[in-house]
């Protein structure tokens, strides 16, 4: 037994620095690769170390047990506590604990990553944070190794092994600093090829064009000049001064001249160039911002509980301001903390952040200036570039393990000390560490499976749908948290290609497992705006054959339309259901009169929400021309025009509108644009060479 726990306590510092290989792993064979891996992964590994800890304490281990005296180890709880809170009073406490597969930052992420922190806390000392910080770097300079080559090969926006741009600049923003910690403990050689892994890191920032971090480095150098330049001494405070004048100027000119800059071909310049209030990215992360303060006014104290951003966005989403269809962040971690669980959630994140100074100070007073300046500008730049975006597992738990490891590295008067537990206890962390096992199937391998069953599901879609339908079912069946997005994926597979590529008995069961899937979320997620309108949708697609129960279309309908009101899909599903109804009847009859009449109130009650929307004017349009109305469809269609911004669908529905008019000129200003946003479109290109030679005779 003795060799069992030795071999433990040896293993032990090296799980409790195994998340920080998270940023490597990735695997093809699930939905999402870059992301679920790493997420399903970190949780295994929290309850593989909890389960060691609870061996090892129960053994008779020592730990740094006095730390926890100290109030500032306290904030990790408190916020891991507001959120449990939050959330039992929130929106629905099951997808708050356990969130999506794609996302993964639920309450059970949150509660993984805390219980590292003091997993960390309670054992590092310095030769631990020694290792986490060359670890880090080391992880950090492969994964901007691999992003500058990603780059080098397809050229854009860069997402290296995380994925998304954004997640890789926001990661590297935190290793970038751990490298340089790593660095002073280094011989000579190792230190400067850790100063050459840092200049990677930052070339890599720059590529992947993430204006967020690009300015929370620069926002961090700024202030560490500054500093220099008024508390250094000879010649250091000169050239402090002068760097700090010439970035400023430098930074002058570059804005002066951004109208140019903006449309050069490195994206990280023209992005950084295009930063301005008419920026459609920027007008839009703006506008979501303004609505997401509204929205948290309405629940100040305990927010809507974790994992239910996207049932405010829904409220207030809006087609002529934001371009994304579908959002559950509001790209500000801050605002995202105070729209998950109120003021408290916010204020314990800050403090959070403002730890990393407290700690800097510390180390300061102890005459380390060097590493107290680095943890100083790490804090800056993750609380400046977390203003932009939002923490993915690998740079949040990086974040807290750093923090544990500096707080506890910053207090050398402890000394490790026997938690005196009962011997019961030993017989006890037995019975804990099988049920943690078994709980490691709950959380990691489940939804292990149902992510392979979905990727599975995608592959056969159109090739063999009985394949593709029991890759669902099975996948469905498992009961993990992946239920929701099941439903928002079979829809995709569904509306975007089976509908549009198959037919007969394969569509018809295609259908039938969507529809399954949809209906069951519907039933238990009834806050969902998405998935509402998704089974909304797809029963307006149901094929020929296939009896749609029109009382859960209208349900399906009124509560997509409540939750999202400005959303155009629902009301065209709903215009589209009185234009059917109204083809039954013959032509020129009553019951179809009046069916074209509701369809024409139901597209001027959305055009009255979104009057600036130029899809609605056209599909309006084409409904005036075919009810006979010429002169009030060319006035809708002008206004169409009027309000028309790069689009390619609403470029495509003014194409239609203009050619079955014969309205012949404008018809091929919109086939320039449909070709000009999809430059494959044969028919497209066909059309508008054929419309060119015409008029030109």
């Amino acid at each position: 037994m003795n060799k069992f726990i030795e071999s433990i306590e040896r293993a032990y510092p090296w799980l409790l620095l195994s998340p920080v290989l998270l940023p490597v792993v990735i695997w093809g064979g699930l939905i999402y690769p870059y992301l679920v891996p790493k997420t399903l992964l970190f949780y295994a590994l929290a309850l593989f170390s909890v389960g060691a800890f609870v061996f090892l304490a129960a053994y008779g281990r020592p730990f740094f047990w006095s730390r926890l005296s100290h109030k500032e180890t306290w904030i990790p709880a408190a916020l891991l506590a507001l959120a449990y809170i939050a959330s039992l009073f929130g929106v629905d406490f099951y997808r708050s604990f356990w969130s999506l597969l794609v996302r993964g930052d639920g309450l059970l992420m949150l509660s993984c990553a805390v219980g590292s922190f003091y997993l960390i806390l309670l054992y590092a000392d310095r030769v631990f944070f020694g290792r986490l910080a060359r670890a880090a770097a080391a992880v950090g300079s492969v994964v901007a190794v691999y992003g500058i080559g990603e780059w080098l090969v397809s050229g854009g926006r860069i997402g290296s092994l995380l994925g998304n741009a954004a997640f890789f600049a926001g990661y590297l923003g935190i290793t970038l600093f751990a490298t340089l910690i790593a660095a002073q403990g280094l011989s000579e050689f190792w230190r400067r090829a850790a100063y050459v892994s840092a200049v990677l890191q930052i070339v890599a920032i720059i590529l992947t064009a993430t204006r967020g971090t690009m300015l929370a480095l620069l926002l961090a150098g700024a202030a560490y000049l500054a500093c220099l330049a008024f508390t250094g001494e000879g010649g250091v405070r000169t050239w402090s001064a002068g760097i700090l004048i010439a970035l400023i100027a430098l930074s002058g000119t570059f804005f002066a001249f951004r109208a140019p800059l903006s449309e050069v071909s490195f994206e990280p310049v023209a992005r950084i160039a295009a930063i301005s209030t008419s920026d459609n990215d920027v007008a839009s992360r703006l506008f979501i911002w303004r609505n997401m303060v509204g929205e948290i006014q309405k629940s100040p104290w305990i927010g809507v509980g974790a994992e239910h951003i996207d049932v405010l966005f829904n409220r207030f989403y809006d087609p002529t301001q934001i371009a994304e269809q579908w959002f559950d962040r509001s790209h500000n971690a801050f605002l995202d903390y105070a729209a998950q669980y109120g003021v408290g959630g916010l204020l314990l994140y800050l403090a959070l952040i403002a730890t990393f100074f407290l700690v800097a100070l510390r180390l300061h007073r102890r005459g380390e200036k060097h590493l107290a300046a680095l943890i100083a500008l790490l804090a800056i730049t993750y609380a400046a570039q977390n203003f932009f975006v939002f923490d993915t597992v690998s740079s949040f738990w990086l974040m807290l393990a750093l923090l544990a490891s500096l707080l506890a590295s910053a207090d050398e008067e402890t000394s490790r000390e026997i938690l005196p537990l009962p011997a019961w206890m030993r017989s006890a962390s037995w019975a804990l560490a099988f049920a943690l096992v078994f709980v490691i199937g709950a959380v990691s391998v489940r939804p292990a499976l149902a992510a392979y069953n979905l990727a599975q599901a995608y592959k056969y879609q159109l090739t063999d749908v009985s394949r593709e339908v029991a890759y669902l079912s099975h996948g469905f069946a498992l009961a993990s948290y992946a239920n929701l997005e099941y439903g928002y994926q079979a829809y995709d597979m569904y509306a975007n290609n089976q509908v549009n590529f198959l037919k007969g008995p394969a569509l018809a069961d295609a259908y039938q497992a969507t529809f399954a899937i949809l209906s069951a979320n519907f039933e238990r997620y009834s806050y969902d705006g998405r998935t509402a309108l998704y089974l909304a949708h797809l029963l307006s697609l149901a094929p020929d054959g296939v009896t749609v129960d029109r009382s859960i279309l209208s349900v399906a309908l009124d509560r997509a339309i409540r939750f999202s009101p400005k959303r155009s899909q629902s009301w065209y599903v709903l215009a589209n259901l009185s234009i059917s109804n109204a083809n039954t009847y013959p032509a020129s009859s009553a019951g179809r009169i009046a069916g074209y009449a509701a369809a024409r109130d139901i597209l001027s009650r959305y055009i009255e929400l979104v009057p600036t929307l130029s899809a609605p004017h056209f599909v309006l349009a084409q409904l005036l021309h075919a009810s006979g109305s010429a002169q009030e469809a060319a006035a809708e269609a002008a206004k169409g025009k009027k309000y028309y911004t790069e689009d390619l669908e609403t470029a495509k529905r003014a194409v239609s509108y203009y050619e079955s008019t014969l309205d012949l000129r404008n018809a091929a200003f919109f086939l320039s644009e449909v070709i000009r946003l999809e430059p494959t479109n044969a028919g497209a290109i066909s059309d508008l060479k054929k419309i060119q030679e015409y008029l030109s005779r």
